[in-house]
């Protein structure tokens, strides 16, 4: 909502002092979200004056018109004598009052004018238009042609009020009344303590059986309907300059003096307003649902299929508009410019359902300004002020006479009171305010307050937002000043903090970055497609996905079942972005639907749920296993005076992989694997033992080239992907002390020939359960391959093994006897001999 300085001190005496940023400051305590405050005209500086266009000479020759003119300034120009001007404007005439700006005047933008010569001529100032000036369109798409009776030499910058400060406000959803100037006047009414002048305090004349007849079939849509008509209209009238300027300020188009007039009691009372053509309604205005199918052409053009639920405004033909959403075409008041303009018209305010007309406009995907303030909530009471005030308007601008008759359908009703300790706001914020405070807070509001320690509230028909008691807290607290609000630390009971599933998941996170990988979570949506470019199974359990009856991207309607699509996504955007070397991870939750589904069940909610039906309602939610994944791709290790650097391959996947589980406490299992998006030489499986089963966690290593390719991926990029719920349930992160020895380590090297086929991993655990408890340590230090010296199909393994014992120093012959042990028993599960 834009709010012109200029219009809201109308009904706020402010002081002359204040400016638009002390006004924000003001209206920011009391809880508007003021974003802005713009200063129009600041880098404007005269002489801008009324001009009255003597001759217009046409200059041949050119690409494009142009005219040499001699425009009377008056005195402005020091000297009485014509002003020449070249323009290439044609919306103007001989006679026509414009707006010149003469040399030594600076235009918005830093626009310096002076004398030049242009297209032979010397032209010694400017014809302006509304964008050169700073006004924004006002229709005329040309020079700004001003009303006749101006004043020739006038200040122009005056005229048309181009300095002003206008304050910028996004409201909240729930705070309707704040979309209009009168609203807004409210608030800073109550931040000042000053009084307000309330533009919908009218002398509005009682409804009588002369008005235009009108048949409501839907009070519940429409509770309250004011109809007025005015007639003998000028078709000739314009709407003044203030009203233009003023629309213009707020953001709006000036159009033609009906709808001007309108929109104007929109932006002042915040209720919006239809003007009919009198001559193009036909019998009696009706308010009903429309008939599923009925067809409407809008003011916008457009033809639109209506729904059962919309709510319609009608004449005995059918649609007329979409109640509180737009008009129809085939009453839309006639422009000025046209030969019939309209004289007679029908002026109508009402009051419809928030529910309705917000879905109405999300149906028909038409926003417009009067569907934000129904939705948002309307003053009921507000509808005969603001038809009297267009009534008023349209009577003084265009020579119109308002008739006797005054239609209002009114749906009964009663104002809402809520009941309310005066305690209850201090209960709420902490602070102790007093019942005194408190009833002057809420009566400053507008509502009408009575009693002493229970107070009985009634809530002014402009706040529908203020439903229950806490509202009523929530009003005190903000105009107390969200700032003189103390700032005090929760104490938590003892025993109480993060879950050991929290603090795992956190220690991951930390465990990775520290790796050097940035965290990239995402959004948990996916398309089905992404499964055939990670090459998966038709029968692999990923498929099966959770489908989202309200998806916010048609593309991805389903919850994700792997952490990969999102993650590598973000990869490939950040590689676009020119970001090469890229490491990033993810923990988050996946979701496998349940292979029987069962309808969830409404909880109760005057009470607990039992643990029953909490129990019965989670069983119908999807199976949530927290996942942690890494993608990486391009240099692992940057090249430098240091040396070469690397680049990034599946075994820093792998490394990712086991640095998770060291995490969890979890033995974890690397062996040669295959699956899906992985590359079938460079894929290994995750492997964990619960309950004496081995159970697969993840995978990890190089992506597919065929995956890359259709992902759209850097060349060999690797991930890995493992469940941390399996992780902690198998694990035992309790920190253990380690055993230090105080005796040398005994080290013994061993080389072993087998199949190529033979993964590193079932060597490693032969070894390991063979050299027994003296070992302390292994590790594979080279892969040979050479068929003519090993033999076709196999391969040499070299590990270097380190033994020691906690209460001796081991002899030779301790270490190679264990050593032995552990190549005897590679030999007899691995088929592995000793490389001669």
């Amino acid at each position: 909502m834009r709010v012109p300085l200029s219009w809201l001190r109308e009904y706020v005496d402010l002081p002359a002092t204040e400016t638009g940023r002390d006004v924000q400051a003001k209206l920011i305590s009391a809880g508007l979200e003021v974003e802005a405050v713009e200063h129009l005209g600041a880098d404007l500086k005269g002489p801008l004056v009324v001009g009255q266009v003597l001759t217009i000479e046409e200059l041949e020759g050119f690409k494009k018109p142009i005219r040499f003119c001699t425009v009377n300034v008056g005195q402005a120009n020091g000297t009485g004598e014509p002003q020449e001007i070249v323009c290439g404007a044609r919306n103007f005439a001989v006679g026509d009052k414009v707006v010149v700006v003469l040399p030594g005047a600076v235009l918005p933008g830093n626009f310096a004018i002076a004398a030049r010569k242009t297209y032979g001529k010397t032209s010694h100032g400017m014809i302006c238009s509304g964008d050169e000036l700073g006004m924004g369109d006002d229709g005329s798409h040309g020079i700004i042609v001003l009303p006749p009776e101006t004043e020739v030499g006038k200040d122009a910058i005056e005229l048309l009020e181009l300095v002003d400060e206008v304050l910028d406000i996004a409201v909240t959803a729930n705070r309707g009344d704040c979309l209009s100037i009168r609203g807004v006047a409210r608030e800073t009414a109550i931040a000042y303590g000053l009084p307000l002048s309330d533009p919908a305090l009218l002398d509005v004349p009682g409804p009588n059986a002369f008005g235009y007849p009108v048949q409501v079939s839907d009070p519940i849509g429409c509770d309250r309907f004011t109809a007025r008509t005015v007639t003998g209209l000028s078709p000739e009238a314009r709407s003044p300059l203030w009203l233009q300027r003023r629309l213009q300020k707020v953001g709006m188009r000036p159009i033609s003096l009906a709808v001007d007039v309108t929109n104007y009691v929109m932006m002042e009372l915040g209720q919006p307003l239809h003007a009919y053509d009198r001559n193009l309604v036909q019998g009696t205005i009706g308010v009903r649902r429309a008939e599923e199918g009925e067809k409407i052409v809008t003011l916008d053009g457009v033809e639109r299929k209506l729904h059962a639920e919309d709510l319609v405004i009608t004449d005995e033909r059918g649609p007329i508009g979409l109640a509180g959403v737009m008009g129809g075409a085939n009453t839309e008041i006639a422009d000025h410019t046209e030969a019939e303009g309209t004289t007679d018209v029908v002026i109508e305010a009402a009051h419809f359902d928030q529910v309705a007309i917000a879905r109405t406009a999300r149906r028909h995907k038409l926003s417009s300004e009067a569907s934000k303030r129904f939705e948002r909530g309307v003053d009921p009471q507000a509808t005969s002020a603001a038809a009297q005030r267009t009534v008023d308007l349209l009577v003084l601008l265009a020579g119109g006479s308002a008739e006797a008759g005054v239609t209002e359908v009114i749906a009964p009703s009663a104002p809402h009171t809520i009941t309310v300790p005066a305690s209850h706001p201090d209960k709420v914020a902490g602070v102790e305010y007093g019942r005194e405070t408190v009833v002057r807070r809420l009566q400053q509001v507008g509502c009408d307050v009575y009693g002493q320690d229970e107070l009985i509230v009634t809530v002014p028909s402009w706040r529908p937002d203020l439903a229950e008691v806490n509202d009523l807290a929530e009003e005190v607290i903000r105009l107390e000043g969200y700032e003189n609000l103390p700032s005090t630390l929760p104490k938590p009971p003892s025993g109480r903090g993060l879950t050991h599933r929290q603090r795992l998941h956190r220690r991951v996170g930390r465990a990775l970055a520290g790796a050097g990988y940035v965290e990239a979570p995402n959004y948990p949506f996916i398309g089905e497609q992404v499964f055939d470019q990670l090459l998966l199974e038709a029968d692999d359990p990923a498929r099966r996905v959770v489908k989202l009856t309200n998806p916010l991207n048609d593309e991805e309607p389903a919850l994700r079942t792997s952490l990969l699509p999102g993650l590598l996504g973000a990869l490939r955007r950040n590689d676009g972005r020119g970001s090469h070397d890229l490491a990033l991870f993810e923990t988050g939750l996946v979701f496998l639907p349940r292979e029987k589904q069962r309808v969830a069940v409404s909880l109760p909610v005057d009470r607990r749920p039992t643990d029953e039906e909490i129990a019965e309602l989670n069983a119908a939610l999807p199976e949530q296993p927290r996942h942690a994944a890494v993608v990486l791709a391009g240099a692992r290790e940057q090249a430098g005076w240091w040396g070469k650097g690397r680049p990034a391959d599946w075994a820093d996947a792998v490394e990712a992989a086991r640095a998770v589980a060291r995490e969890a406490g979890a033995e974890l299992v690397v062996r040669q694997g295959q699956y899906g998006p992985w590359h079938p030489g460079r894929c290994a499986e995750l492997v964990v033992v619960v309950d004496g089963a081995e159970r697969v966690v993840g995978h990890a290593g190089e992506l597919h080239p065929r995956v890359v390719k259709a992902l759209g991926l850097p060349a060999r990029t690797s991930a890995a992907e493992l469940n941390l719920d399996v992780l902690e349930e198998v694990g035992n992160d309790t920190p253990q002390a380690p055993g230090i020895s105080t005796f040398p380590v005994a080290t013994q090297d061993v080389a072993l020939v087998v199949s190529r086929e033979v993964p590193h991993a079932e060597v490693e655990a032969a070894l390991r359960e063979g050299a027994g408890e003296l070992l302390e340590g292994i590790r594979l230090f080279d892969v040979y391959e050479n068929d003519e010296q090993l033999g076709e199909g196999r391969k040499s393994l070299a590990y270097a093994l380190r033994f020691r014992a906690a209460d001796r120093t081991l002899t030779v012959d301790e270490a190679s006897a264990a050593r032995d042990a552990a190549v005897a028993l590679a030999g007899e599960r691995a088929g592995a001999v000793l490389r001669s």
